[in-house]
């Protein structure tokens, strides 16, 4: 691999990065210094064109001052690296924190909400605009209940039969009974689905992970893997969900007050438009069991951990729903 990429110097470790639920990375130090390898897995965003556009994306990202990680350029110019039909990529490697929203401090919070807004606005100028194959035809409907209601009776009858049975499947259990309530009681909020065609690329997985802190300060946004077309809004809403979600599944409105006001001016995204989108990832939210499906479905328990405040946010979050929309567009 690093004979494709003479100026990174001899090998001398590799060490695997055990974060990351989709892709495997991997700390690469050389006498030279250090890189981050990336092996692309994911079979929806591993193709090379693919890949070539993410890296395209973040290398003009870069230019307009937005704090990205491009890729290295091997002795070809080419940025991604096939070997035994899997792609790989070699990018600079970025010291620095992840931070949860609970280590973040209000203007922090708000210079948070600023970068996303930058990000929305530099990708509609490096991408151009949204035409064709990449545009999502006539809007995107919302998720049925009566999908939902089908998909907790699955994944009840799983969680009851095992075997060994444990604090989560108990939790589970209850969650799953609890939602099956909240959608009866709700089902008439259905958002419908938009007259309009999303038109903005968006990052596609801003979360803790993917943003990496030096001080105080964002020093890269990582993992374009996702990029894509999709409501700007819904990406900002979605965010602030992930980032100021406390263990008990409250989100720390006074952050994503100071987030979401930063975001609507870098971004120029109205209140209304923010309504809206807290209103469909509001509903996202209620109809969604990624994590038990991933459990129960795919023996995939490296998601269990986030369970718990997941599950409880989307209960919150229906309870306290006039207070979250006023912290978005207030």
């Amino acid at each position: 691999m690093l004979r494709r990429y003479p100026d990174a110097g001899e090998p001398l470790s590799c060490k695997p990065i055990t974060k990351g639920l989709l892709n495997h990375g991997y700390r690469v130090s050389t006498t030279r210094g250090s890189y981050f390898l990336k092996h692309h897995l994911d079979d929806s965003t591993g193709d090379r064109a693919t890949i070539v556009r993410q890296h395209r994306a973040t290398q003009r990202l870069q230019s307009l001052g937005v704090p990205v990680a491009p890729p290295v350029q091997d002795t070809q110019g080419d940025t991604v690296t096939e070997i035994g039909g899997r792609c790989y990529a070699l990018h600079p490697w970025v010291d620095g924190l992840h931070r949860a929203g609970a280590q973040l401090s209000t203007d922090q919070s708000e210079r948070l909400g600023a970068l996303l807004g930058a990000v929305h606005t530099g990708l509609e100028q490096v991408m151009g605009a949204v035409t064709g194959g990449a545009q999502r035809s006539g809007g995107y409907r919302s998720p049925d209940p009566v999908d939902t209601f089908a998909l907790i009776d699955d994944l009840l009858t799983v969680a009851r039969r095992s075997s060994s049975r444990d604090a989560f499947d108990e939790l589970a259990e209850h969650r799953l009974l609890e939602r099956r309530t909240l959608l009866e009681r709700h089902a008439d909020r259905r958002p419908p689905t938009p007259d309009a065609p999303a038109t903005g690329w968006v990052h596609g997985d801003f979360h803790p992970l993917n943003v990496l802190y030096r001080g105080a300060d964002p020093v890269a946004i990582l993992d374009w893997d996702r990029l894509g077309v999709e409501p700007r809004a819904e990406e900002a809403v979605r965010a602030a969900a992930i980032f100021f979600v406390l263990p008990a599944g409250k989100l720390e409105l006074e952050k994503v007050r100071a987030y979401a006001r930063a975001y609507r001016r870098a971004a120029g995204a109205s209140a209304a438009e923010l309504a809206a989108a807290v209103h469909r990832v509001w509903w996202e939210r209620l109809n969604d069991f990624w994590i038990l499906r991933w459990r129960y479905c795919l023996d995939d328990r490296r998601a269990d951990p986030q369970f718990p405040a997941v599950s409880a946010l989307a209960v919150w979050w229906t309870r306290e729903y006039e207070s979250v929309c006023e912290a978005f567009t207030g």
